[in-house]
């Protein structure tokens, strides 16, 4: 991997991530800081397991990129299928095609939803870096503050109802990540006892907000 082509990948995708953002009227909910943020703990849980996966060292850029665009097909805003294929042609001259292949192919297996109707899809060498990928999306989903968004922009809720949805949503699903393990990195493992602890912290204060709102 060359370090100017790797930044110039990055660079692209997060352009990317704001053109298709305001084209598809993506809230920030999952635009830009949401694809900073899953980016960033893509390389930490990359740089972790890099001694014991060495091979991951040649699928940087497939690792970035995914995390970086991995909404930007989210059948919430749009076809899939469109989506997909916008990526493609977006950064069709900033990686092989068959690398592509694989970003789309990581991006199309790693929902909450579609793990939990299908399970892990078999990508072969690209595996772990599957993993990488999904578990640094389901980190970022320990922000509260980021469902309360999506309820308000999305759903079209208020910021109270807003509230009571996205408590659900945490006691229904994220705070069952761990439970369900769905984790398999340390970095990842590690990482989320600290954001569910916080999460749990950030719904006490909730409740006590929400008694003097109602």
């Amino acid at each position: 991997m060359k370090l100017m082509n790797y930044v110039t990948l990055i660079n692209q995708a997060f352009q990317f991530v704001i053109q298709t953002s305001q084209e598809y009227c993506i809230d920030e909910s999952h635009a830009l800081k949401h694809s900073m943020e899953v980016f960033n703990f893509a390389n930490n849980i990359y740089e972790s397991e890099i001694k014991s996966y060495p091979h991951i060292t040649d699928q940087r850029e497939i690792i970035g990129l995914a995390a970086i665009v991995h909404d930007m097909c989210d059948k919430k805003y749009m076809n899939e299928t469109v989506g997909i294929n916008n990526i493609k042609n977006y950064m069709k001259d900033y990686l092989p095609q068959e690398e592509l292949e694989v970003v789309t192919n990581i991006i199309s297996g790693m929902s909450y939803s579609t793990v939990k109707k299908k399970g892990y899809p078999n990508l072969g060498k690209y595996q772990h870096a599957y993993h990488i990928v999904r578990e640094a999306d389901l980190l970022a989903a320990y922000d509260f503050d980021r469902s309360v968004i999506f309820n308000i922009m999305r759903n079209k809720c208020n910021y109270v109802d807003s509230l009571y949805e996205s408590k659900e949503l945490f006691e229904k699903r994220i705070l069952n990540y761990r439970k369900d393990k769905l984790f398999i990195t340390n970095y990842s493992k590690n990482k989320s006892v600290l954001l569910h602890k916080k999460a749990i912290a950030d719904i006490e204060k909730i409740n006590s907000l929400l008694e003097i709102l109602q």
